[in-house]
């Protein structure tokens, strides 16, 4: 396996793991110093640096929602430097509102770890009306 199917394989055992709360294999994935951006205007809008701030973001994800929190992984795109876009739809409840949002992910590797990773969201508006 090439150092491209490897981060590949990485980001599919990533998101299993994020649905699971699987932290000992995010753990195992996320660099200690990983940077996160996530964008919009709602709270959890904006960069976060470090495994244990990106944790907490995801954390927060989850219990804002009662645990409802979901993301289905569509697609897994690599090129040859080994960089990996995902792309994914998330669902979610929360105060009565419904999410549902396609989105993806740019993940940047070092050393067979993730160490950057920067949310898109097809549509912001349904995304940060659903976190006010």
């Amino acid at each position: 396996m090439n150092q491209a199917e490897l981060n590949a394989d990485a980001v599919r055992r990533g998101y299993q793991a994020f649905n699971a709360d699987d932290l000992d294999t995010l753990t195992e994935l996320f660099d200690k110093n990983v940077s996160w951006h996530t964008p919009g205007r709602g709270p959890f809008a904006g960069d976060r640096l470090g495994r244990e701030a990106v944790f907490q973001l995801f954390g927060s994800y989850k219990s804002e929602t009662g645990g409802t929190f979901k993301v289905t992984l569509k697609r897994v795109l690599t090129d040859a430097e080994g960089q990996v876009i995902s792309v994914h739809h998330a669902t979610a409840e929360r105060k009565g509102k419904h999410l549902e949002v396609d989105g993806c992910i740019a993940f940047e590797f070092q050393d067979g770890k993730i160490v950057r990773g920067k949310e898109f969201i097809f549509d912001l508006y349904p995304l940060d009306e659903f976190w006010e």
